[in-house]
């Protein structure tokens, strides 16, 4: 699976972003889906993933009720509406997928097989 992840910017304060990402390779149907982000200088971090339905996420504290994931099944694509962006929202945000049996979702990146290649985030203040 080569996951390719858009849709980063520049925004100020307040903004929203919608980031994309794109399974190629073949169908994430069965995969749990997740967004991490990785600011200069610290540890890449959990977002927020959803699982193979689609009905069940999970986000970090600090994203809760201002970022929504969702995804697309007939479209392989997976979304994070990003609002209310805060200058500490700036980073590069990477997707990972992992394949699953059920409808579990993690918030572990050690257990995502799959990386995109990274999106970067700018919240100016």
């Amino acid at each position: 699976v080569q996951l390719q992840a858009s849709g980063g910017g520049s925004v100020q304060a307040g903004g929203s972003l919608r980031l994309s990402c794109t399974a190629s390779g073949r169908s994430f149907v069965t995969y749990v889906l997740g967004w991490f982000r990785q600011a200069p200088g610290k540890e890449r971090e959990f977002v927020a993933s959803v699982n193979r339905g689609g009905d069940n996420s999970e986000y970090e504290d600090s994203v809760k009720g201002r970022f929504t994931i969702s995804r697309d099944r007939a479209k392989n694509t997976m979304y994070l509406q990003m609002n209310s962006l805060k200058p500490e929202d700036t980073a590069v945000y990477y997707c990972a997928a992992a394949p699953t049996v059920d409808d579990a979702v993690f918030t572990k990146k050690f257990l995502f097989d799959y990386w995109g290649q990274g999106t970067l985030v700018t919240v100016s203040s």
